[in-house]
């Protein structure tokens, strides 16, 4: 959801000012980025209907687009950095660093690196990179002054450098962090606005210290508020559902979606109508009325808003294909046949079999996720591991679900078959159904990690009540 919120506020801002609108895949962190991953953003914003001008997709005259494939580019630009002794090779183990950071914390200081390995002589840099020793380079911070970052809507703030952290421009493997390839790219692909989440803010002096020691003038930057639960809490899917793809099976409409997030972005005025589309959001859009303070993620407003696009824009014709491609596409239907067919006698058996593919949230009970096998302590760990490991897996299908559900038999000593019942019933609301792993498949995984929320959450109040 958050990408989708950024992402809107650059599509309207290019599409408001003749220019163009880059999609670019920062892939620099191996482990989290993978090709599901990437599919999921393409899928996902273009199921928002924001289209992008360039991208890895599409092409263009500045690629690349993914950074995984940009590093001979990095490489020359750190040489530079480091031969302009803007930039300094670090051999710092872990272990020492952790000990700096644990010795700051209790002297009640920011945590920061301490510039040890700048003060190497040639001589002795280059006798450890002989010895083979491991390394990063580390970007130079100024030991005095202050950085002032230009923010579109903020307007300037300020940044004591002895706050700023000697950030690691390229880590041990070779690969850039986000830091150096951000602003190489940003720089070569000629960018010149970038609104990003405030959580970047303060990493802008280290980029604008890049852009200085480069030579270069920086984009200018707006640095967009958290969207945030109703409690004021950060939207996180620790919490909620953020996911795109989650509101895209519960039968939500895309445009419903961009015009809830728009309206976060630029309240309506006055004798506007609040339901929107695309082209009217990027005609009303407006950098200065972006509110400083997170919005608030109001489930309710977007139900509101999409009941109102079913009612006022759907005619009946439009209304069947939407439905069609929500929950009936060729591809689904065939695989749901193979699945049910062995398990009815008569069609309309179908109905209760398959219920629960075509639901949101399911309405259970707690005793009906007790079995005799599992005390409630332990499907409630059973579920708080499978949804770690769910989180964490690279691609979302049958085998890897198994996998990770025999994993979590073998973690809690028990056999897989007893640890899936409760597992069926909060995915499926039944102990019975089809196949279970198929059925956590065709759901997917924001569905499913939303109803183990639930039932861990029924079964943690009934805890508390008992």
């Amino acid at each position: 959801m958050g990408t989708a919120y950024v992402a809107l506020v650059n599509y309207c801002f290019a599409r408001q000012h003749g220019g163009e609108f880059v999609l670019r895949i920062e892939d620099t962190d191996r482990a989290r980025s993978t090709a599901e991953s990437e599919r999921t953003i393409l899928q996902t914003l273009r199921w928002c209907g924001l289209d992008w001008d360039e991208g890895p997709d599409v092409g263009g005259p500045h690629g690349p687009y993914r950074q995984s494939e940009r590093s001979a580019v990095y490489r020359e630009y750190a040489e530079k950095l480091l031969a302009s002794g803007h930039a300094f090779k670090c051999f710092c183990t872990p272990q020492r660093l952790e000990e700096m950071r644990v010795a700051q914390r209790a002297a009640g200081q920011p945590s920061r690196y301490d510039g040890l390995c700048r003060t190497y002589a040639p001589e002795e840099v280059a006798r450890r990179e002989a010895a083979g020793e491991p390394h990063v380079v580390r970007l130079v911070v100024p030991d005095d002054g202050v950085c002032v970052v230009e923010d579109l809507r903020r307007g300037p703030v300020e940044f004591d450098y002895k706050s700023v952290d000697m950030q690691v421009l390229v880590k041990s493997d070779g690969l850039p962090t986000y830091h150096l390839a951000n602003v190489v790219d940003d720089h070569l692909m000629g960018i010149t606005h970038v609104f990003r989440g405030e959580e970047w803010v303060s990493s802008a002096p280290k980029h604008l210290l890049l852009y200085s020691y480069f030579g270069w003038t920086p984009p200018k930057l707006m640095h967009l508020p958290l969207l945030r639960n109703p409690d004021k809490s950060k939207l996180s899917k620790r919490k909620n559902p953020t996911g795109i793809l989650f509101y895209k099976a519960m039968g939500y409409l895309p445009e419903a979606l961009v015009n809830f997030l728009a309206l976060l972005l630029n309240a309506t005025r006055e004798g506007e109508d609040e339901l929107m589309d695309l082209p009217e959001i990027v005609r009303r859009f407006q950098v200065e009325h972006v509110p400083i303070g997170g919005p608030v993620f109001d489930v309710a407003k977007l139900d509101w808003l999409n009941a109102r696009y079913i009612r006022e824009r759907l005619d009946e014709g439009s209304f069947v294909e939407r439905v069609r491609e929500w929950a009936i596409s060729p591809e689904r239907l065939t695989r749901l046949a193979h699945l049910a067919a062995p398990r009815i006698e008569r069609l309309s058996d179908l109905g209760p079999l398959l219920a629960f593919l075509f639901s949101g949230r399911l309405p259970l009970r707690a005793e009906e996720l007790r079995t005799n096998k599992l005390d409630d302590a332990e499907t409630r760990k059973a579920f708080e591991l499978a949804l770690a490991e769910f989180d964490a897996l690279p691609a979302w299908n049958v085998f890897a679900i198994e996998t990770v559900v025999k994993s979590v038999a073998e973690t809690l000593g028990k056999k897989p078959r007893d640890v899936a019942r409760p597992f069926y019933v909060a995915v499926t609301g039944s102990p019975t159904s089809i196949p279970l792993y198929d059925s956590m498949e065709l759901l997917g995984r924001d569905i499913v990690r939303e109803r183990l929320r639930g039932a861990l959450a029924l079964l943690s109040r009934e805890k508390v009540t008992a």
